[in-house]
């Protein structure tokens, strides 16, 4: 544990040159929230780690596949479990890091997530949000403590969230950040090929139908640039579910998506979801469980940030929202896409709670970055009515004077 300490103080140190270099970037930027932010997310993963002293947990498996003594660096790199071991392997191998040690990396790669999330939230929306009368928007969902559970340990779970969120800040500004982007969507892709398929309709979605006006080469630069990774890509993402190669894919996904959700459900606080009609299943997705079907006290916890979930939810269930999703920008909707296509496809394949909980924490930012920005947009809306009813008001007296 001498070890994972050091980790600890090390990465600690490491945050605070990266810190300067994103706050000569970003006048925003703040220091002081993301230090706090980094020791609550390792507090995280001390919970994380007592919990898999005495439960079953993937992070185990994870630190001893790269020590197989028949298998060399480069025999590990592939997609998916394959890819952890691949970055783990150096690592584990010629650092000698133990599983503690690992743990705290991999939990620096979930905090890194967040780090990004702050700054794809704040350099879009600069405008402040209270909800439940005097909590900050961006705060509450930056401190969700199951999005932390879930990204403080050795697995897939930490680097997917980082890559999706480095990519979510990068897709901002393509030309600029254009090895950011690369990076981000070598890692997602790497890890789930199907995610990757989602983030990059999102991003040509967003491009084509956003209010920005954007000439026809940068259009087509990314059009070209996703369509193309699709192509490269598509053995990779079907073979996720063994559909490489299918000559019916729609009935053979249907088989898949029944096997699945068969495994998964007698797997321990399964639901049988193959018979709920779609609306039901996205919100078994997005909400559940609440207290009603919570799996233990662990599950009693998690409901009452699912119950957040929900509330905030309910802020964008109005018609003036569909309103703004017409005229809304090219993350926003590209944010919405990645966050339906994901729970779309998810909802097919899951039929138990414990995995739904770990799964959903990839998407959740992207709802969440389009209820604020959608709250955002409401309150400037307000502000800028107010000021020209102001200055008319104005105008008016000194026409009578």
């Amino acid at each position: 544990m001498i070890g994972a300490i050091f980790i600890i103080f090390l990465l600690f140190i490491i945050n605070q040159a990266l810190f300067s270099g994103l706050e000569s970037k970003h006048p925003f930027f703040s220091k002081k929230l993301m230090n706090i932010l980094y020791f609550y997310h390792i507090f995280f993963f001390i919970v994380y780690y007592v919990y898999a002293l005495s439960n079953n947990s993937d992070s185990k498996a994870y630190f001893e596949h790269p020590q197989d003594p028949n298998m060399q660096w480069f025999d590990h790199f592939g997609t998916s479990t394959t890819f952890i071991n691949f970055l783990s392997w150096p690592f584990v191998n010629i650092l000698n890091f133990n599983y503690e040690m690992m743990m705290v990396l991999y939990a620096w790669f979930g905090y890194i997530g967040f780090v990004y999330a702050y700054l794809f939230f704040r350099e879009n929306i600069p405008i402040k949000i209270n909800v439940f009368k005097n909590i900050d928007f961006l705060t509450l969902v930056l401190f969700l403590p199951n999005m932390h559970f879930w990204t403080a340990s050795l697995g897939k779970g930490a680097p997917i969230f980082m890559g999706l969120m480095i990519f979510a800040y990068a897709i901002n500004k393509p030309k600029a950040r254009i090895f950011t982007l690369i990076f981000s969507s070598i890692i997602i892709y790497q890890i789930r090929p199907h995610v990757f398929l989602f983030v990059a309709i999102g991003a040509v979605l967003g491009f084509m139908t956003g209010k920005e006006k954007i000439s026809f080469w940068k259009k087509a630069m990314v059009y070209v640039a996703m369509i193309g990774g699709l192509v490269l890509a598509q053995d990779a993402i079907l073979g996720v579910a063994g559909l490489q190669g299918s000559d019916d894919l729609v009935s053979d996904f249907e088989s898949f998506s029944e096997d699945r959700s068969d495994d998964l459900s007698s797997s321990g606080s399964g639901v049988d979801m193959s018979s709920y009609p779609l609306p039901l299943k996205l919100f078994t997705f997005w909400f559940r469980p609440l207290f009603f079907d919570a799996p233990g006290i662990f599950g009693l916890i998690v409901s009452v940030e699912n119950l957040i979930y929900l509330i905030l939810f309910l802020k964008i269930c109005r018609k003036s929202f569909f309103k703004f999703l017409k005229k809304s920008t090219i993350v926003v909707k590209m944010s919405l896409t990645v966050f339906f296509l994901s729970s779309l496809a998810m909802t097919f394949i899951m039929s138990n709670l414990g995995i739904i909980m770990r799964q959903k924490s990839m998407v959740m930012y992207f709802l969440f970055f389009v209820i604020y920005y959608f709250l955002a947009q409401e309150k400037y809306d307000k502000i800028m009515a107010l000021r020209r009813k102001k200055e008319n008001a104005l105008k008016n007296q000194i026409s009578y004077t």
